[in-house]
């Protein structure tokens, strides 16, 4: 016959069963945690002093399973955070986890601190930055593969130009490439004038569809034509090619004397035709 007290199961019961609800909400809410700048030690603390009320550090590192040492080292960050607080009873410190709605505050005081940084970053950081940078002006070239690669760039395309006040880009496109070049971004015309973009297409060879905010002047030609398409969009211009077996690839470069170099082009020959 078991002589041990009743009240002694129902102690491991509600213990176990604390813990699985513990794991439980940290797993589900650990992200969230995290963003207001507590760790899952942290986390943990918080919730087992959440169920247990005012607490001896004895009480807390039992129920949660952290030593006493980082048990006490960890309320101390809490209580910084202004999520725990703690009073003496007799010669002992007892810890009190505050009301969840501590957590909106929290939340709300990240947020307001990340709008001053975004705004210092756009009025006064960036701007410093900027002026840092020595007078000569460097080529940035990327390199792209495969579809991914091609949806890439004219994704940023789309980003850089609807940036810009005068919201217009200009292509030298030929026909070779035309099978290939939205294949991996099907509503991309749609996508262009959904944002107002205006393009300008000098296509070398016959072919080419007509769309809304788009101008199209062709230069003819004789015989077969590489599959090729420039498009220049300052301060970067984009050069895409097909290799072996159709495989699609690119290269972007970011130089705003290219670009214009490649404007002044492409505004004479338009003039042209």
């Amino acid at each position: 016959m078991d002589n041990r007290p009743a009240c002694n199961a129902y102690s491991v019961y509600s213990t176990h069963l604390f813990v699985f609800n513990q794991v439980s909400l940290s797993a589900m809410s650990q992200n969230a945690f995290e963003q207001l700048g507590l760790t899952p030690r942290e986390t943990l603390l918080y919730q087992t002093l959440l169920k247990l009320g005012p607490s001896s550090i004895r009480d807390i590192a039992e129920h949660s399973g952290v030593n006493r040492g980082s048990a006490y080292e960890s309320l101390k960050q809490l209580q910084s955070k202004g999520v725990v607080s703690y009073f003496p009873k007799g010669k002992r410190r007892f810890f009190s986890a505050e009301s969840p709605d501590i957590l909106l505050d929290l939340a709300e005081e990240k947020r307001q601190r990340l709008d001053k940084t975004i705004e210092s970053l756009k009025n006064t950081i960036i701007p410093n930055l900027h002026q840092q940078q020595p007078d000569y002006h460097q080529t940035n070239v990327r390199y792209y593969e495969g579809d991914d690669g091609i949806e890439w760039v004219l994704r940023d395309i789309l980003n850089v130009v609807s940036d810009q006040d005068h919201k217009e880009y200009c292509v030298f496109s030929s026909k070779p490439i035309r099978p290939y070049l939205y294949r991996p971004f099907p509503n991309y015309t749609k996508q262009r004038i959904k944002l107002g973009i205006n393009v300008k297409v000098i296509a070398l060879g016959d072919g080419g569809e007509d769309a809304e905010l788009s101008e199209r002047k062709w230069i003819k030609t004789e015989g077969a034509v590489d599959a090729s398409y420039i498009a220049i969009y300052p301060p970067k211009c984009a050069i895409i090619s097909l290799a072996s077996n159709n495989f699609p690839s690119a290269v972007v470069l970011e130089s705003q004397d290219i670009a214009k170099a490649q404007q002044i082009i492409f505004d004479t020959l338009w003039k042209m035709l």
